[in-house]
């Protein structure tokens, strides 16, 4: 799908392109607003980067948007299947897209905002203007890290893709979540040896209950090595140190991957002047118009979750958008130009 760039004064610049932003992006072309939206990578780029063969845990009708049907024959769909539809959705409601545009900052201009932009092909600086700005970038850009030396060495990974070069390789699976889970025993039944390390006694309780007992199961049956309630001091030379409850040890690995979770990215939020608590990362916001504290911008999706990225998902922020238009329509209303 071409990219639509609007020309002149838009009434809401929607950051990121993911499926909350095509939702926004949807509601807001329906009821007759221009509108744009400004993403850094590609469509929907947090799902180009999920497992290649992941499955949602969401059914396929808590994953439509903008009344576009999800007709797939499988009740949970996977993430080729969502590229798709997300792609679908874009191009049946013509929402325009500036994609591999990065927002650099959101600054007030009298009662509308100018927003600074980098493309990332060219890297040319670039100034749009809109009445409203939705922010609604997600969390999976960010990954956690451990903090401890090594962690920026080749062989040890942030996100975790397909199984494949693993083969007859010895892996170590940094984490307790669904996302280790779900890596270790893809790995594992693709021909690579497996190591679990996690600081917990047992797998994370939140692990789909379809996953966790295959999990337990595999490691009572020593096909996937666990180390719980074991910590990562570093990483050198094809090996991790390690702190467990029998004291010190190194296991030697052929890669590692680090799937402890991920935190939103605050940084263009605290630029834009929204305040953000502290501890929960949680920004200020209006949850019954997706407001923040800075009046003429929203906060959308995983972002009102902060730290707790559990708990907001596609299908509880699929109306976010019809909050933002409701809003800005009181707002706006007769006062366009």
């Amino acid at each position: 799908m071409s990219s639509e760039i609007s020309a002149g004064m838009l009434d809401l610049l929607v950051v990121g392109a993911g499926p909350t932003a095509l939702a926004i992006g949807a509601d807001a072309r329906a009821e007759g607003m221009s509108v744009l939206l400004v993403e850094r990578g590609a469509l929907t780029q947090a799902m180009l980067d999920y497992p290649v063969n992941m499955t949602f845990f969401t059914t396929r009708d808590l994953l439509e948007i903008a009344g576009v049907p999800f007709a797939v024959p499988d009740d949970k769909p996977n993430r080729q299947q969502a590229l798709v539809y997300y792609r679908g959705v874009a191009s049946r409601h013509a929402i325009p897209l500036a994609l591999h545009e990065e927002v650099l900052s959101v600054e007030r201009a009298g009662e509308t905002f100018r927003v600074r932009t980098r493309r990332g092909t060219t890297g040319a600086a670039g100034v749009r203007e809109a009445r409203a700005v939705a922010i609604a970038t997600g969390y999976f850009g960010q990954p956690r890290r451990l903090g401890v030396p090594g962690e920026d060495l080749p062989w040890v990974h942030a996100r975790y893709r397909e199984p494949y070069p693993h083969w007859s390789e010895h892996v170590a699976i940094i984490g307790g979540g669904n996302s280790a889970a779900e890596a270790a025993l893809d790995l594992w039944r693709n021909g690579a040896r497996v190591t679990l390390v996690h600081r917990g006694a047992a797998p994370k309780p939140t692990v789909k209950y379809w996953v966790k007992p295959d999990l337990e199961n595999r490691i009572a049956a020593d096909q996937i090595t666990a180390l719980f309630s074991t910590r990562v001091n570093a990483f050198r030379d094809g090996a991790l140190d390690l702190a467990t409850p029998s004291g010190p040890r190194t296991l030697p690995v052929d890669a590692a991957y680090v799937l402890i979770g991920y935190d939103i990215d605050v940084a263009l939020l605290e630029r834009c002047g929204i305040a953000v608590d502290a501890v929960t990362r949680v920004p200020a916001h209006d949850p019954e118009t997706c407001e923040s504290n800075v009046p003429g911008i929203y906060v959308a999706g995983t972002l009102q979750a902060g730290r707790d990225t559990g708990k907001i998902f596609i299908e509880n922020s699929r109306d976010h958008g019809a909050k933002i238009v409701r809003h800005w329509q009181s707002r706006w209303e007769g006062r366009r130009e």
